[in-house]
């Protein structure tokens, strides 16, 4: 090393200085990835420090509660009155008409938000995309994105206010000005089963598509402009572009946002929840929702509602797996 191992007497500070680096050499410090157990817990003992509260709140609230699904098992109507019925709970869901109803709803409510959720943000995102003037791009960004830090409980709210069949009613009031309806005919859109998911539908665009777009717009930014240059030199137009550049660049993302968001679609609840009512039961009930009104019910089965919510849990299970499977084949890599 330097030429250490032919040593010259005259080449004193030469020999000093290996000699020292040697001694460095020798006492270097093993990594703490490779000491003992008991070192590293003590190395790092502040972050776990740290981490204390959060383990206590997974502790808490996500593992404790697990040891309440032994009652799908049990008929617990009250604190004093549970009884074992074995898989009683489970046979008499699948018995329920209005069970099944839930589960159809949810899917069919669930998967049909999702692609149209997805749908409008690629267009937005391809619109956004286009824009020229940086400025005026940045605000509608802001502007679309605000929609989805407003709880539901506010949006509910707002929406309920706005398509009321009251004079209050900016919706009627402007159909009714345009003469598109009569007076007396106002159009029930959160009260008629006929317009209810039309409108669900619409207020999820409105609130969630803004956020939705951020993955699309950073994967438009990531599409090399020398391809765009060179398509243009070719005589490709605008929409030629479009075509075969920047739609084969999305796909992939495409796919993938639906994957990842198609494990969730049985997690359905606080949309409908807020915007749901007696009268539109049968097009808007979804598992979470009906879970909910037969716990909290005057005669409440606890047994029962657990069992529905197993029930429901172990589609979400599957349906991850099958997501995780074809993630895998699409992207190379799994969601866990």
């Amino acid at each position: 090393m330097w030429g250490c191992s032919v040593w010259q007497p005259h080449d004193y500070l030469l020999q000093k200085g290996c000699d020292l680096m040697e001694k460095k050499m020798k006492k270097k410090k093993t990594p703490v990835s490779n000491k003992p157990l008991s070192v590293r817990l003590y190395t790092y003992r502040w972050f776990y420090v740290m981490f204390l509260p959060v383990l206590a709140f997974l502790i808490v609230f996500h593992y404790l509660p697990l040891a309440g699904i032994r009652y799908m098992f049990y008929s617990y109507t009250s604190a004093f009155n549970i009884k074992w019925v074995g898989l009683d709970n489970f046979i008499d869901l699948v018995s329920r008409p209005p069970f099944w109803n839930s589960f159809i709803n949810t899917l069919e409510l669930s998967i049909i938000k999702l692609l149209l959720n997805t749908f409008m943000a690629v267009i937005i995102s391809l619109l956004l995309n286009e824009m020229v003037n940086i400025y005026f791009k940045k605000i509608t960004q802001t502007i679309i994105y605000l929609p989805h830090f407003m709880s539901w409980v506010v949006t509910a709210s707002v929406f309920t206010l706005i398509l009321s069949t009251y004079s209050s009613g900016l919706v009627n009031t402007m159909l009714k000005t345009m003469g598109i309806i009569e007076a007396g005919e106002e159009i029930s859109f959160l009260t008629s089963t006929e317009w209810w998911r039309f409108t669900y539908y619409l207020i999820n665009i409105w609130k969630d598509t803004g956020w939705g777009t951020i993955v699309f717009l950073a994967t438009l930014s990531g599409i090399s402009p020398d391809l765009y240059e060179a398509a243009q030199i070719d005589g490709a137009n605008r929409w030629d572009r479009m075509r075969w550049i920047t739609f084969p660049s999305l796909a992939n993302t495409i796919i993938t946002v639906l994957i990842l968001n198609l494990a969730k679609i049985m997690n359905l609840f606080e949309s409908v929840f807020v915007l749901t009512n007696d009268i539109v039961t049968e097009v808007s009930q979804v598992l979470q929702t009906y879970t909910y009104d037969i716990t909290f019910t005057s005669a409440p089965d606890y047994g029962f509602s657990t069992a529905v919510g197993f029930f429901r849990s172990m589609v979400g299970c599957l349906l991850v797996i099958i997501c995780n499977f074809a993630s895998k084949k699409v992207r190379g890599r799994g969601i866990v």
